[in-house]
Parts: C-alpha cells; sequence; structure tokens
C-alpha cells in the first residue's frame, strides 16, 4: 500500500499541460488576472506564467509524477517511468527518481532533465538537493535560457540556484550545438547568473574549427552587460602603421568606475599601450584616456596622447569643469588613433579649466583656457576670462539684460599684440506680439577698453596701448503668419505665408586699433543675416544700414501637422556701404547684396530633398551652395546624395570647397548589408575622403569589414592620404563591444542603423 507524506503530493500532468508554452512580455491590469473556468471552487486560467514569491515563513510544496510509485510515509518516495519531481522553479525529470525526504536529496537515473529558472541541465545520471538546487550532474548538456548560452561537459557541479561549475566544458550562445559558429572550450568554467559572469579557465576560443586565440583566464558577461576579462582583439591592416592587433582587457572595477587597458602592436611604428578610466559619481562624472608609444620606427620619436575631462556639481548653482588635451604631434590623431581611424585633421587641442554659475538671471564663467597649437596662426590663449551674463524676460512687457567680460589674451608667437580686454554689452528690447504678428524693437550697446601689454610688429601705425570705443545699435524685427486650406494631390494641406522684415542701423565708429583677439567674420546663412553684426567675437561692430526681407511658405498635411514642403527667400539690402572690417573679411556695398534661397520637400516617409543657394550680389559671386537627397525606405536601408559648394573664406582656410558626397546602406541579402560613402573635391579632382564597407549579422555572430581612404592635413600645408582596412568580429554572448567601426559607419552614412540585437527571452520560455 503506497502512502505519501502530508507534504508529498501526487498531481496529474494534465494540469501542467494546459499551461502557455511561452511568455515574452508581461501583461498588465485586467489582462493579468486569472478568471474561472466554472464554479466558485473550480480551476482559474492565468493568461500568462509569472512568478508568486513565497513568504519568508512559507515552503514551497512538492508535486511529483511517474508510471508508478512506492515510498515510506515521511521518509523516501521512488518514481519510475517518466518520473518527474517539481518543487519551487525546480522540476527534475528522469527515467527513474528516488527521493529522501529528510535530506532532501533526489538521484536521478536515464535521460535525466533539471530545469532551474528557465535553465536546463541534461545527462545521464543526477544527485541533487532539492530545495537548494545543488548537487552534480555527469556529461551534462545545458542551456540556459535567459542568455541563450548552451555546452557540454564532462561534469558539472551545481553550487546553488544561480551558480555552476562544469568541467572539460564548451560555452557558445549559437543555436547550433553540435556544431557551432563559434565556442569557448576551457578545462573549467565558472558560471555565476546572479552575478552575470562567466569564468573559463586555460581555455581556447574557436570560431568554426578555427582557434582564435588561447588565455589561461577569460570572464564575459552572460547577457551582454559589461564584466571584466578580455575583449575580442582587433586586427587592421594600415598603409601608414602596417598590421596593427590590438587585444583589449576590461576592468569592471565597480558599477560607477571602470578601466580599459589595449595593448598594441603595429609592424611598421612598435608597440603601444592605451589606458582609457572612466568614473561617475552623484556630483561628478569623467574620463582619462593616456596613450604612449615609446620610439615610433617611422618619426624615431616616442609619441603620446593626452585627454582629461572632468565634470563637479558644486551644488547651488556652481559647477567646475576641466578639459585637457594634449599629444606629442599634430598628426597623433591620424597615425595613432583609437581603433585605426581617423578622428579628423587636428591643429589645436584645448587645454581649459573653469567654474560655473547658474541661478535665476544670473550666468557667470571663470575660466582659463590654452591652446597646444600646431599652426603659424595659434588662438589667443585667455589667461584668465570671467565672464558674467544678466537676463530678465517680459518684465512690464521688456525683455532686458548684459553681459561683462574681462580677458587677458596671449599667445606664444614672438612680436603679437597682447593685453586685456574688458566688453560690457546691455540691451532692451521691448516685443509686442499678437496671434499672426509680431513687432520687436530692440536697442544695444557694446563698449570695449583694451590695456595692451605688448604691440605687434603687424598692428597699424600709431596703435595705442590703452584706449577704448563705443557702438551703440538699433534693430526693428517683425514678422507675420497667414494661413490657408488647399487641396494638392488629392491632399487636404495648409499653406503658410510668413513675411519677415528686420532692420539694423549701426553708426561707424573707428575701430582700427583694436586687435582681433576672438573675432571672426560670420558664416554667410539664413540665421546669420537676420543678425545685427556681420562679426562674432568682441573686437568688432560693423557699422550699418541695412534692410533684411524674409518671406517662407510651408505647406503642411492637414490631418497629421507633418511638413511636406518649405520654400524660402530672404535678401539683404544696405543703404550705405560698410567701414568696419577685417582682415579676411569682404564688406558689402551699397545696393542689394546677399540673397539666400531654398527649398526642401518631404515625399511620403520615405523621401527628404534640400536645396539652398546664397548668393552674394555685391561682388556678384556664389557665395554657398547646397543640394541633398536622402532615401530610407526603412531601416537598413538608406541613400544620401549632396553637392557642397562654398565660397573661399577665412574660416575655410582661404580655400574653395566644392565636393560631391554620397553614402549609403543597403541590404544584399537577409544577414548581409553593404555601407559606402566617397566625398570627391571636383575643385582639385580627387577623393578626400571613402569608405567602404560590408557587415554580416548570423544568430549567434557578426562581423564587419571596412576599406577607408583617407586625407591628412594637419602636419603639413600638402594634403597626404592614406588607407586602413579593418575588421571587426563580435561574438554574442561574449562581446559586442564595438571597436569604432560601427561608429564609423554611423558618421559616414547619415540615417545608418546598426544591426539589431535579438529580442530577450523569459525564464518561461520553452517552460517544460
Amino acid at each position: 500500500m503506497l502512502r505519501l507524506p502530508l507534504d508529498l503530493l501526487l498531481a496529474a500532468p494534465a494540469c501542467i499541460a494546459c499551461l502557455p508554452g511561452l511568455a515574452y512580455a508581461q501583461l498588465a491590469a485586467q489582462a493579468a488576472l486569472p478568471y474561472r473556468l466554472d464554479g466558485a471552487w473550480g480551476l482559474q486560467l492565468a493568461p500568462e506564467l509569472a512568478d508568486h514569491p513565497l513568504a519568508p515563513s512559507e515552503k514551497a510544496s512538492t508535486f511529483t509524477d511517474s508510471s508508478s510509485a512506492t515510498g515510506t510515509s515521511n521518509t523516501d518516495l521512488a518514481l519510475k517511468g517518466n518520473a518527474q519531481l517539481r518543487s519551487g522553479t525546480s522540476v527534475v525529470k528522469a527515467d527513474a527518481l528516488h527521493y529522501d525526504v529528510d535530506t532532501d536529496m533526489a538521484d536521478a537515473y536515464g535521460h535525466v532533465q533539471l530545469t532551474q529558472d528557465g535553465n536546463i541541465f541534461s545527462g545521464p545520471d543526477a544527485h541533487l538537493r532539492v530545495s537548494e538546487t545543488a548537487g552534480t550532474m555527469s556529461t551534462p548538456a545545458y542551456h540556459f535560457t535567459l542568455t541563450n548560452g548552451s555546452g557540454r561537459a564532462s561534469r558539472i557541479d551545481l553550487i546553488d540556484a544561480e551558480r555552476e561549475t562544469a568541467y572539460d566544458a564548451t560555452y557558445t550562445t549559437c543555436d547550433c550545438v553540435e556544431s557551432p559558429a563559434w565556442h569557448l572550450r576551457a578545462s573549467r568554467l565558472d558560471l555565476d547568473q546572479g552575478e552575470n559572469e562567466g569564468v573559463a579557465y586555460n581555455g581556447v576560443l574557436f570560431f568554426g574549427s578555427a582557434p582564435l586565440f588561447a588565455f589561461p583566464w577569460l570572464t564575459f558577461p552572460l547577457n551582454g552587460e559589461r564584466a571584466t576579462g578580455l575583449l575580442p582583439p582587433t586586427l587592421s591592416l594600415s598603409s601608414t602603421s602596417g598590421y596593427d592587433f590590438q587585444l583589449p582587457v576590461y576592468f569592471n572595477l565597480a558599477p560607477n568606475y571602470d578601466l580599459t587597458l589595449t595593448p598594441r602592436v603595429m609592424t611598421k611604428r612598435g608597440a603601444m599601450l592605451t589606458a582609457d578610466y572612466r568614473y561617475l559619481t552623484a556630483n561628478s562624472s569623467g574620463a582619462l584616456s593616456i596613450a604612449y608609444l615609446p620610439h615610433d620606427s617611422i618619426t624615431k620619436t616616442n609619441r603620446y596622447s593626452i585627454s582629461f575631462e572632468h565634470r563637479q556639481t558644486l551644488g547651488d548653482g556652481l559647477a567646475a569643469y576641466v578639459n585637457y588635451n594634449r599629444v606629442s604631434d599634430a598628426a597623433v590623431p591620424t597615425d595613432l588613433g583609437q581603433n585605426a581611424f581617423v578622428l579628423g585633421s587636428q591643429t589645436v587641442f584645448q587645454q581649459e579649466a573653469g567654474v560655473t554659475y547658474n541661478h535665476g538671471p544670473w550666468s557667470v564663467l571663470a575660466r582659463v583656457q590654452d591652446w597646444q597649437s600646431f599652426t603659424t596662426s595659434p588662438p589667443y590663449n585667455r589667461e584668465p576670462e570671467i565672464d558674467a551674463k544678466y537676463t530678465r524676460y517680459n518684465v512690464a512687457g521688456f525683455d532686458f539684460g548684459a553681459e561683462v567680460n574681462a580677458t587677458r589674451f596671449s599667445i606664444p608667437v614672438g612680436h603679437s599684440t597682447q593685453g586685456e580686454r574688458f566688453t560690457f554689452d546691455p540691451y532692451a528690447s521691448y516685443a509686442i506680439v499678437h496671434p499672426g504678428w509680431y513687432v520687436m524693437p530692440k536697442v544695444q550697446w557694446h563698449f570695449a577698453s583694451y590695456d595692451l601689454s605688448s604691440i605687434g610688429s603687424n598692428a597699424p601705425a600709431g596703435q595705442p596701448k590703452t584706449f577704448s570705443f563705443n557702438v551703440p545699435t538699433l534693430s526693428f524685427d517683425s514678422g507675420a503668419t497667414f494661413e490657408r486650406n488647399i487641396r494638392l494631390f488629392g491632399v487636404d494641406m495648409i499653406q503658410t505665408l510668413e513675411p519677415r522684415l528686420y532692420y539694423v542701423y549701426t553708426p561707424y565708429r573707428n575701430q582700427t586699433f583694436a586687435p582681433i583677439f576672438d573675432t571672426a567674420p560670420l558664416d554667410f546663412g539664413l540665421a546669420e543675416i537676420f543678425t545685427s553684426n556681420r562679426f562674432v567675437g568682441g573686437d568688432r561692430v560693423s557699422d550699418m544700414n541695412r534692410v533684411t526681407a524674409g518671406i517662407t511658405t510651408r505647406f503642411l498635411d492637414a490631418a497629421t501637422g507633418a511638413e511636406r514642403a518649405r520654400f524660402v527667400l530672404a535678401q539683404e539690402y544696405y543703404f550705405r556701404s560698410t567701414q568696419v572690417t577685417m582682415s579676411g573679411d569682404i564688406p558689402p556695398s551699397t545696393g542689394p547684396s546677399n540673397v539666400i534661397a531654398g527649398a526642401s520637400f518631404n515625399i511620403g516617409q520615405n523621401i527628404s530633398v534640400q536645396q539652398a543657394v546664397a548668393y552674394d550680389q555685391s561682388n556678384n559671386a556664389f557665395a554657398q551652395a547646397t543640394s541633398g537627397l536622402s532615401w530610407k525606405p526603412e531601416d537598413g536601408k538608406v541613400f544620401n546624395a549632396a553637392y557642397l559648394y562654398a565660397k573661399a573664406n577665412a574660416t575655410l582656410g582661404d580655400a574653395a570647397v566644392n565636393q560631391i558626397l554620397l553614402s549609403s546602406q543597403w541590404p544584399l541579402s537577409r544577414r548581409m548589408s553593404a555601407v559606402g560613402m566617397i566625398d570627391y573635391d571636383m575643385g582639385v579632382h580627387r577623393t578626400v575622403a571613402g569608405l567602404l564597407g560590408m557587415q554580416y549579422q548570423a544568430d549567434c555572430w557578426a562581423v564587419s569589414l571596412a576599406f577607408e581612404k583617407y586625407t591628412n592635413t594637419s602636419s603639413t600645408n600638402t594634403p597626404t592620404s592614406g588607407t586602413r582596412l579593418l575588421m571587426q568580429l563580435q561574438l554574442n554572448g561574449v562581446s559586442r563591444i564595438d571597436n569604432g567601426l560601427l561608429q564609423q559607419f554611423r558618421a559616414s552614412v547619415a540615417g545608418y542603423s546598426a544591426p539589431g540585437v535579438p529580442a530577450s527571452a523569459s525564464r518561461f520560455t520553452d517552460y517544460p
């Protein structure tokens, strides 16, 4: 006669079979509540599997099922034929199973399968402490549902519900376990689900049957989150550095700071080490990066780069910051740029520290700003600068404010003008705003005082050391908006008509003796022709008697409000020629001057077109012209084409821009896509930059290849070009760290979409 203990119940498998097998997302509100199948004491059907944690004093019931069962009350139970034992979140299945109630030990034999929180272990036999999910299993196969990790081992020790140790083990996140695309093989494998960390000892990483690299010790995250260990190596080929091999080592020191050390070997240059440290606290954040290459075989010099950024919140509106950059030479970002990609031609490197204060209408900045420069005309250092702004809005209808700036300018160039400058810029405006139109008169004042410590050789004759000037400005801005309902191409639309008239008057004040510390001509664009000064900076205020007229019309979808098209036309008219100028500036003459015309179209949800032309009527020359088209039918498919023209000016280094840019990302198959970009200079008939890449996305790995051509203008007046070839391999479940190639794709192709990451599974996926 079969006698069962009170806490050991027999349960029919039919109840289990009625439960749903998948649960990827949590339901909410009424949809998450179970509902009754029959009367008040009948069964209830839950719409999804969910956790029901036990109270501290509660103990999970134990259920069993088998073809036959024998046992002794409150002592043991023997199950044969499709035997099952369920307790809490653990399920043990086997051909035969013996359970000892006193010791809570289960011995399972024949086709054993243990399931714990969605993790599945299968083998010929197992010996387990059921409530703790602790024990051992010989020659197991295992699968972790939440991480999609799988593998085999000669033995696995189950330490508890979250930790396992496997011996002579393999691990992969590929679905095909028998012949995976990649796998780890190690003499010992420690897996900790709670800490999200796997540790492999004396192992080899295989891609297919080819070993990638061997290691004595390797840690990796189990769910894509960061963990201490080796990151996948990177191999690239460069025309300037040769073969370039990097092996990053990541240290997850704490949840709020980490360190990455990257040993690097370049066959043409030598061995290099880079250290990247990041930190984040409640009141601060920052990053420090140091790279050092002793004795570059090409340059025969020691080369380095240092970058440090820090942000500190001091409280009560006070904050501090540091931004420090230094390199051994100007070509470091190009020759030794991290990830073997050009970061851009750079000739000046900022070194700045300051304190800021922001509270109510006040904004204050105190800073010291130096530059490491590799040009013959470096920017001025600010040692120091204090800038204070006060702004109030809508005080009895008035907006008013002022800015005070005191700066000492220095420059490490002999026979240069240096000294102190004090500026005071108050303003007041009164906005009259009504539905459909507005008028805004504004008066402002610019006062500048100089105390020069040295006078350069290029200073005008009779240059005084101490002087000042005052410049008043009056402006009048007005605009209106009109709307009407129209129907175009069978679509109901709203057309707007938005005229704008802007007048500015600034009398002439002699500013010949004012040195150029931080001032340059404004770029030419739609925003600039509606401003009161042709210069940016505190050393020049252009005399003006000018009116700017503009008109904009938009076509809006009446149903959605989306803008389908826009047309803009604006022109300046000077009532007299301007006299205040500076090097690199071409002042406009009396009469009609700059004209800007632009149009943009949004065709459906996928195609956008932009056109703009800026014409300098004073000098009968085009100042700028742009034309662009973007087509993005869906994520992963995009094509961009653009034409850029800009007249030579001081901002562009007295070199005109006349370029065509094409870029695209397009799928070649279900798993493969191509990425490309070309920047062609029509003026000199050469490719300034080009990129051709390919991406292949498999279930458990991804590979990206790219060939890049670049131009380096940082170190010499004659541009030089180079080429690079880089490969990036990502193994899902070991590391998805981007070594820079995806950032390069994203920077090169507007609208680029990175390959998607597979959706996370639930622990109830394939619930047994």
